[in-house]
């Protein structure tokens, strides 16, 4: 057993940081010293609430899935209940979104997984899906280790379109990426697992949605009424952590009892001895601060890439918006809007007396980082311009506007990530188990996976440092 009190470092003060912290504090001896460090002045990561013409809205993460995949409730709710927030959950109230087709929009059909369709009938009126592609082969459609593209299965069992008009713009909202590029075991983990079993593409869509147990009129979506940044600020409260706001740890280096981080700049730099760290930092800084205790662990995280994307959300006085929750864009119509959010259509409690409406749009895919570079100004115009187009009449000027820049936001999963992480994690154990990875797209993205994670890498640290006394 470590001497106590055990000081722990957190090193990240995103929501997997601080969930770890939360952990940590329930499951730790009493009177461990938990210290997160945060490089920017603002903790939460990508959660975010901002105002806008005196409203709260959020200028990061909307919402959080209610659900894990075996029907339990998520993590997200999860924590949200030991922080005392359970009551202020609140769900859509308008669930229909849809697709930008031709230049005009068009309901998702049902009966997708992520876009992917168990009945080719329901798609018909968005995509033509390839006849008689999808055939029984006598064989599984993905072997047994096995990691594909996503496009490159849809292409070969249902075609172009349907991957063009469907799936891409549905990844590419979740992850501002293509199809074409990204795991089917990270990016559709259920759809792999029958995958693996079934012979046709038909069939594993119908198999992982009957593995996916759902209560008949039950909530997908949550989010906080008052912002998610509410969820943020309780549980630093919760962690009873110390939080140390514009704290670059530069350099961790390993002792004969733990580690030493060197924190803040490099003429005044503070040397701060832990017994162990949580890492919920982004792939890129997490490399560099693995290059010296773990050089091959540095290598197969810093391969993940991220993707950029920037918000423009704008308030609008009494706008005719149609009933929906917002509407996705395939790359193939040529708008740089690469999705839209209708905030007080979808969510009711953000609804306004005085009529003004909330929009967000998504911009920037994967690899057109060159279109962020143009000034807030001209994104926003060309928001407004764009959304005006889709909706068939000119929308009026906004009385309040904000660009939200989120670099490097969206992980990028390559076939194929998932077996790099799992060698990379099981290294890094095996060579420095008081040093554990966290969170920041890692295992996937969404507030559920990263409090997963977070909460994951706290019972690791406990783990390695001899158990809780609790």
């Amino acid at each position: 057993m470590k001497r106590q009190p055990w000081r722990v470092a957190v090193v990240g003060g995103g929501i997997a940081g601080l969930a770890a912290a939360v952990r940590l504090r329930d499951s730790a001896p009493a009177g461990t010293e938990i210290t997160v460090y945060e490089q920017s002045g603002a903790l939460g990561g990508k959660l975010r609430t901002g105002e806008l013409a005196g409203h709260p809205v959020e200028f990061g993460a909307e919402s959080f899935l209610m659900r894990d995949p075996t029907g339990a409730e998520s993590a997200a709710v999860a924590l949200a209940r030991r922080l005392g927030l359970a009551e202020k959950i609140v769900h859509p109230t308008v669930g229909q979104a849809a697709l930008v087709i031709d230049g005009g929009l068009r309901p998702i059909p049902g009966g997708t997984l992520v876009g992917v369709p168990g009945d080719l009938d329901r798609v018909a009126a968005v995509a033509r899906p390839a006849a008689d592609s999808d055939t029984d082969g006598g064989r599984p459609l993905v072997g047994p280790d096995a990691d594909v593209s996503v496009g490159a299965l849809v292409r070969s069992r249902f075609g172009d379109e349907v991957v063009e008009r469907l799936v891409d713009p549905m990844l590419g909202g979740v992850y501002a990426g293509r199809a074409d590029d990204l795991s089917l075991v990270t990016t559709m983990p259920a759809l792999a697992r029958t995958a693996r079993v079934e012979h046709t593409l038909v069939g594993a869509v119908r198999a992982a949605q009957a593995a996916a147990p759902r209560a008949p009129g039950a909530p997908v979506f949550g989010t906080l009424a008052g912002g998610l940044s509410t969820l943020v600020e309780a549980a630093v409260t919760a962690s009873g952590a110390t939080v140390r706001r514009d704290a670059a740890v530069r350099e961790l280096t390993p002792t004969g009892t733990g580690w030493r981080l060197t924190v803040g700049p490099t003429r005044d730099p503070e040397l701060v001895d832990v017994d162990a760290v949580v890492l919920a930092v982004p792939a890129r800084p997490a490399a560099r601060l693995l290059a010296g205790p773990a050089p091959a662990v540095a290598a197969g995280v810093g391969a993940l890439d991220y993707a950029s994307v920037a918000l423009v959300t704008m308030a609008l006085p009494q706008p005719r918006l149609p009933e929906l929750s917002g509407f996705l864009v395939p790359s193939t119509e040529g708008l740089l809007i690469k999705a839209a959010t209708f905030f007080t259509t979808k969510w009711g409690h953000l609804r306004r007396p005085d009529g003004l409406a909330l929009v967000r749009a998504s911009v920037g895919r994967y690899g057109e980082e060159a279109h962020l570079q143009r000034p807030d100004a001209d994104l926003a115009a060309t928001v407004h311009r764009e959304l005006s187009a889709v909706l068939g009449t000119p929308l009026p000027a906004p009385v309040d506007g904000h660009v939200q820049r989120w670099g490097g936001a969206l992980p990028q999963y390559a076939p194929g990530h998932a077996d790099r992480l799992a060698a990379a994690r099981t290294a890094l154990r095996a060579a420095h188990p008081t040093l554990v990875l966290a969170g920041a797209g890692y295992d996937g993205v969404g507030i559920p996976v990263c409090v997963r994670s977070g909460e994951t890498a706290a019972e690791e640290i406990i783990t390695a440092l001899g158990g809780s006394a609790r």
